[in-house]
């Protein structure tokens, strides 16, 4: 008994670096480009058009790899699943040192975000089968290393570039290959782990079909959407408000962006816990209300209240885990059906809400232009997008209400 409880503690081991490790891999592959976009355009000649495609491969990857992770998880198992995303990532890291032009560069870089959707869904997958105990702490203990890894990934990528390499700088293709290269880590564990879900048949299986039938599962997916949207938002519009809202420096703006992620980070770590005692439903109630309104509130007060951005990262920061740990809760045996079907559309809903988002700023904008006061009406159409990303927030949690007398009226509250 005690040599099973042992060999069971080892392999548990196993899956826990993978699973930590493979969210801090997917932080910095996915956190990286920042840095270095600038180079490739320039070493390339690419205009922005072209790096608007190239970018454009992120949502297209990630959606193609959402359609089909799950299956491939129950048909090929886990580990070949696992596999397949990190051993993808390492090969993409060495086409795109070698890309000579556009074209291959583009087909690098789609192979490499395929990857990155791979293995997300595979690992949400994963920690769902193995964190039965205490899933609202362990769902946002491993999204906390993704948090982690997303904070240092553009210092550290910046910081490779400039290194010397045989009388050359390591460059972004250097880079590149050498970060995704660390794919390499969580891939060997997870070659020695036992898969038990694997060889396990499941009983009281479901189609996406009829999954599609739940409205609880539509709801599921507003929940997060909304959620999403917020957060990826805050992270991509924060920088740009300040600095031609308030006319802010680059380096003032990019400290109180890093001061988001560092509430974002310390979220994830801090507040699991709460979440398992007070239930998932209520958490998501009142940390995505708490997120939208430090965002609208820092709006309304203006630039004293700024610090409201960087507090809006503790609402937001668990609401994409803590939906993961509702998730595997309520599907226990069905959980890849359910996170496929709920990632998938989260991620059409992203990129409808950024497209929301610029449309509001641009119409904002407009709306205001009077009397040629450019920068006024320049402000106001920012101020108008941000209070959006702050309503997607409030609507998440509007919808986590709903969730919460659905769930409440079938007596399944978690």
């Amino acid at each position: 008994m005690s040599r099973l409880t042992a060999t069971l503690s080892k392999n548990y081991i196993l899956l826990l670096i993978v699973v930590f490790g493979g969210f801090l891999i997917f932080g910095f592959s996915e956190n990286i480009k920042g840095p270095a976009l600038p180079r490739m355009q320039a070493d390339l000649a690419l205009d922005e058009l072209q790096v608007g495609i190239l970018l454009a491969f992120n949502s297209l990857g990630y959606l193609l790899a959402c359609s089909f992770t799950g299956w491939l998880a129950r048909k090929a198992g886990m580990k070949l699943t696992l596999t397949l995303a990190f051993g993808s990532m390492v090969i993409s890291g060495v086409c795109i040192y070698f890309a000579a032009n556009y074209t291959t560069l583009s087909s690098a870089y789609f192979l490499m975000y395929v990857g990155n959707g791979i293995l997300e869904i595979a690992l949400a997958i994963l920690a769902a089968r193995i964190f039965v105990k205490n899933t609202g702490t362990m769902m946002n203990l491993a999204h906390f290393f993704y948090g982690l890894s997303s904070t240092f990934a553009p210092m550290i990528a910046a910081s490779l570039m400039g290194v010397p390499v045989f009388g050359s700088a390591l460059g972004w293709r250097g880079m590149y290959m050498l970060m995704l290269a660390l794919s390499i880590l969580p891939l060997l564990p997870g070659m020695f782990a036992r898969y038990a879900s694997d060889e396990e048949k499941h009983e009281e299986r479901i189609s996406l079909k009829e999954y599609a039938r739940d409205k609880i599962a539509w709801i599921i997916v507003a929940v997060l959407s909304f959620g999403v949207i917020s957060e990826l938002a805050i992270g991509g519009w924060l920088v740009n408000f300040l600095e031609k809202a308030y006319g802010w420096s680059g380096d003032a703006s990019a400290k109180m962006l890093s001061a988001f992620f560092f509430c974002f980070m310390l979220a994830r770590l801090v507040l699991g816990p709460i979440t398992d005692k007070i239930g998932y439903t209520k958490s998501l109630i009142l940390l995505s209300a708490f997120s939208g309104i430090c965002s609208i509130a820092a709006i309304i007060i203006g630039e004293p209240g700024t610090f409201l951005f960087a507090l809006a990262g503790v609402g937001i920061a668990p609401i994409y885990p803590t939906v993961m740990a509702l998730l595997a809760r309520r599907y226990t045996n069905n959980a890849d059906t359910a996170i496929t079907f709920t990632v998938t559309l989260m991620g059409i809903a992203g990129v409808i809400g950024n497209l929301a988002i610029g449309a509001i700023t641009e119409w904002t904008k407009q709306l205001f232009a009077y009397g040629g006061h450019e920068e006024a009406s320049l402000i106001a159409g920012l101020q108008g997008g941000y209070i959006f990303i702050g309503s997607c927030a409030l609507l998440c949690s509007a919808a986590s209400l709903i969730l919460y007398h659905m769930l409440k009226k079938r007596n399944a509250l978690l």
